[in-house]
């Protein structure tokens, strides 16, 4: 039996060209109310230069962010979200897995003002990878980090552990997806062992909503 991060990135290649159409055909109602916007105010309020998209997907924050004049890179871990990246945008976008960027095997450049990972930090172990982000950093900068709200998708069960996401209600063929959420406090405490501290906290939450659509986090570099 595969263990649960490997059906993760199992899932992401089979649900790729999927997950495409639905991005681009606005298909996800809570990235068109909140989510996306959510993401480029976090970002622009920290007038960038030059963004790294860890998790780039298909590209769509790579282009907003272009419209908007800052230079964007990606790196994302699947073939097929790649390549569909690169035939869309002016940026440039690498192929990597988080472990190539951990081991520092594959170069993203340096120097980044902001580091952005939306809904793209969905694995147990993300510690190596976070303090691997902060050494990318310029003076300054800034990680940006959008993920599930962990009181909203926790359902009653409010703890760390594997969830399985079905994606129930999308049109499409689609692999159920493994996913682990954590609590808010171990959010914090992983950016704390990965050299960063928590700078900003926000919830995005639709005005006709009673419930967070996500987290938003916003750390920067520890200081001695």
């Amino acid at each position: 039996m595969s263990s649960p991060e490997t059906s993760l990135l199992q899932s992401w290649q089979n649900n790729a060209q999927a997950w495409i159409e639905a991005v681009r055909s606005g298909a996800i109602e809570s990235r068109q109310q909140v989510t996306d916007r959510a993401i480029l105010l976090a970002i622009q309020s920290r007038q960038p230069e030059r963004v790294l998209d860890l998790g780039c997907g298909e590209g769509w924050l790579l282009r907003a962010l272009a419209e908007r004049g800052i230079e964007a890179v990606g790196v994302d871990g699947d073939a097929t979200l790649v390549a569909s990246a690169r035939a869309t945008c002016s940026s440039r976008v690498h192929l990597a897995n988080y472990e190539t960027l951990v081991d520092a095997q594959v170069d993203i450049g340096t120097d980044y003002d902001v580091i952005c990972a939306n809904f793209a930090l969905l694995h147990q172990d993300i510690i190596p990878l976070l303090a691997a982000m902060n050494a990318l950093l310029a003076p300054g900068g800034a990680l940006v980090i959008q993920t599930l709200h962990p009181w909203t998708a926790a359902a009653g069960d409010y703890q760390d552990g594997w969830r399985e996401e079905t994606f129930a209600g999308f049109k499409g063929q689609w692999q159920p997806m493994p996913w682990y959420m954590r609590t808010l406090s171990s959010w914090i405490r992983a950016l704390d062992m990965a050299g960063l501290r928590l700078a900003e906290l926000q919830e995005p939450q639709h005005p006709q909503s009673p419930v967070p659509q996500s987290l938003l986090l916003v750390a920067t570099p520890q200081t001695l």
